[in-house]
């Protein structure tokens, strides 16, 4: 199936590991031009060689922290210049940590804010004039399933990340005239460092082994397993593409089922 996106300009943020590198790596797989950031420059740059060889694309790659408005200002200009515009942008950022809500300090808050919702203000405040020059954009903010059912020690994603929705809905509101789509994609529980991080902390509180917290995950979706970074990574290439053209403004769960809710 063509999915309409050889040689669109695709950024994905946070892309040196887990859900972000898959999705850059799917995008590529689809002709797109890539441009990735993550804060780590060694694993960023090793991932995005990786790419550039494995699919014969463009790639443009550079570290810099995503609560940085400054620095996503220039990384956007950059990716500007050297492919001619922006077509696609993946918000992304790691999780923060899992705490309760006493155990959690201001900080843990400002934190959250800035790295999970400020993110995405900063690069839709930078991508959208591209867009809207070409009329044409999607906006694709990666979150979580605690946007529609909180979890148990994720105070700070069940709060933050519901802020991003309405972001969402906001932004398809106010520039679906232009052409710009704008959805979510909420992950379940997916394989990744972060999930292994959240076991860590669980494991640590309860006295059971990390598998065991793994199993019960595993348990609670009705498809029986945990997720894969690739099957967020292909909603989302979905999302962006010509075959999703009449969506926006949602948020789309890859989560085995695991929301209860209608």
């Amino acid at each position: 199936m063509d999915m309409g996106l050889k040689n669109r300009v695709a950024l994905v943020a946070a892309s040196s590991q887990g859900i972000g590198r898959a999705t850059a790596e799917a995008f590529a797989a689809e002709g797109c031009r890539i441009a990735m950031c993550a804060r780590n420059e060694q694993t960023l740059r090793a991932a995005a060689e990786k790419i550039r060889k494995q699919h014969n694309v463009e790639v443009l790659a550079e570290a810099l922290d995503v609560t940085d408005a400054g620095a996503v200002g220039r990384f956007v200009g950059a990716v500007a210049a050297k492919f001619g515009g922006i077509d696609i942008c993946v918000t992304n950022a790691g999780g923060p940590p899992a705490k309760g809500f006493l155990a959690s300090s201001l900080e843990d808050w400002q934190r959250a804010l800035e790295s999970n919702f400020l993110s995405t203000v900063y690069f839709a405040r930078e991508v959208i004039p591209h867009m809207q020059r070409k009329r044409w954009g999607r906006i694709i903010t990666l979150t979580s399933i605690t946007t529609k059912q909180p979890v148990s020690d994720l105070v700070l994603s069940n709060a933050v990340r519901a802020a991003v929705v309405g972001l969402v809905k906001s932004l398809a509101n106010e520039f679906g005239k232009d052409g710009i789509l704008v959805n979510n994609v909420g992950p379940g529980f997916t394989a990744t460092d972060r999930l292994k991080e959240l076991a860590a902390a669980r494991s640590s509180a309860s006295g059971k082994k990390e598998q065991e917290i793994f199993d019960g995950w595993a348990a609670d979706a009705p498809l029986k397993r945990l997720g894969e970074p690739r099957e967020v990574a292909e909603t989302i290439v979905w999302l962006a593409s010509e075959r999703a053209s009449y969506i926006t403004g949602q948020t789309v769960l890859v989560d085995g089922g695991m929301y209860k809710g209608l």
